[in-house]
């Protein structure tokens, strides 16, 4: 593969709604496309073709990370047609890269067909929102749709901190400030130590994946900030879980005081395939931190949580359930991939059935 097929193949992404290019040596290129992995007719690509490829899309202050060691990550520019977020890493000890797409327009919470519910959780002066799900559901682009919602209507100061920077913000009635791992802030924590000090409203954490950077947000969202974060977990509960079981055991009685005080949200989605058209739709489980769920992280009684998600009556709450029923009720996704990508699936083949009695909603 020429350096130029390389450009030629990231315009084509692009231009055939293509989120993913797999490159391995030896191997055909591979994209993914609404879910499915497909491989390309184009010619296996050699270790030279590799190599090339990679001189193009590597910047030159990471180029020594990248062979010394496993994995790296960072953003390529294809001026006038997209962002690319890569990562590069190590399979049987030789390279492979996958290529992820990311647009050059931030879509709007709209276009994103999410709940309108969402944004209420950009009015919040301070507190912690997680946006969570598998790589690959969607959490980078509603996290930008919030943020840009945000910079559209107050006036505020934001910074992110990404690994890499993905969405290119414009600045409007917000300051936007976003910096990227090893080339503008050491680590997650650090660049959450050093933002407090940078006089910001908003704080967006592009992954939370260890204790520190979880006791950084935390501390974040307790002293006047809205934190916005991702995690890749599948569900509210399983998030509030994983929150707590970052840390030691002695402490989790301590946390759980913290999470239950600073949580304000949490939007957990999944892309399913639509049969009313291409492409896919998020279905999303939607947490209101309330009194009533203070309590129940207080007394570590999650599963009660759920019960009152499923009900969906009060505070715009949604369980994954009840979201994939609407959509399948609409005539949106089909009844296999409903079932498919439930976690519940007798409960929500219960709702087909017609043993559903909670509140309708509407994406």
């Amino acid at each position: 593969m020429s350096n130029l097929s390389i450009l030629n193949l990231l315009r084509s992404a692009v231009s055939n709604g293509i989120s993913d290019i797999h490159l391995k040596i030896n191997e055909t290129p591979a994209i993914r496309k609404d879910g499915k992995i497909m491989r390309t007719k184009l010619p296996k690509l050699s270790e030279e073709d590799f190599l090339k490829i990679l001189n193009i899309l590597l910047p030159s202050s990471l180029r020594n990370k990248a062979f010394e060691t496993y994995d790296a990550d960072f953003s390529y520019d294809l001026p006038g047609v997209s962002r690319f977020r890569v990562n590069l890493s190590h399979e049987l000890g030789k390279l492979f890269m996958v290529i992820r797409v990311i647009s050059l327009d931030i879509p709007t919470i709209d276009e994103l067909n999410l709940p309108k519910s969402i944004e209420k959780f950009s009015s919040y002066p301070n507190g912690i929102v997680f946006v969570t799900g598998a790589t690959g559901s969607g959490k980078s682009s509603t996290l930008a749709a919030i943020i840009n919602h945000i910079n559209n209507t107050q006036e505020k100061h934001i910074i992110t901190i990404e690994d890499p920077v993905e969405y290119i913000f414009t600045p409007n009635k917000c300051i936007i400030t976003q910096r990227q791992l090893e080339i503008d802030t050491l680590s997650f924590p650090e660049g959450i130590k050093y933002a407090l000090r940078q006089d910001p409203d908003v704080i967006l954490i592009g992954e939370v994946r260890d204790t520190e950077t979880m006791s950084a947000a935390l501390k974040a969202a307790e002293t006047g900030h809205l934190v916005l974060a991702t995690m890749h977990t599948n569900d509210a509960i399983q998030t509030i879980n994983r929150a707590v079981g970052f840390f030691e055991p002695k402490d989790r009685d301590g946390i759980k005081k913290q999470l239950a005080e600073s949580l304000r949200g949490i939007i957990s989605q999944r892309l399913v395939p639509r049969i009313d058209q291409q492409g896919r739709i998020p279905a999303c489980e939607i947490l209101v931190n309330t009194p009533t769920v203070k309590d129940f992280i207080l007394r570590d009684s999650l599963e009660q949580i759920y019960d009152l998600v499923k009900k969906g009556n009060f505070n715009e709450m949604i369980s994954l359930n009840v979201a994939l029923f609407n959509l399948y009720k609409n005539g949106i996704i089909s009844k296999e991939n409903a079932i498919y990508f439930s976690d519940n699936k007798i409960e929500l083949q219960q709702y087909m059935r017609g043993v559903y009695h909670g509140s309708s909603y509407s994406t």
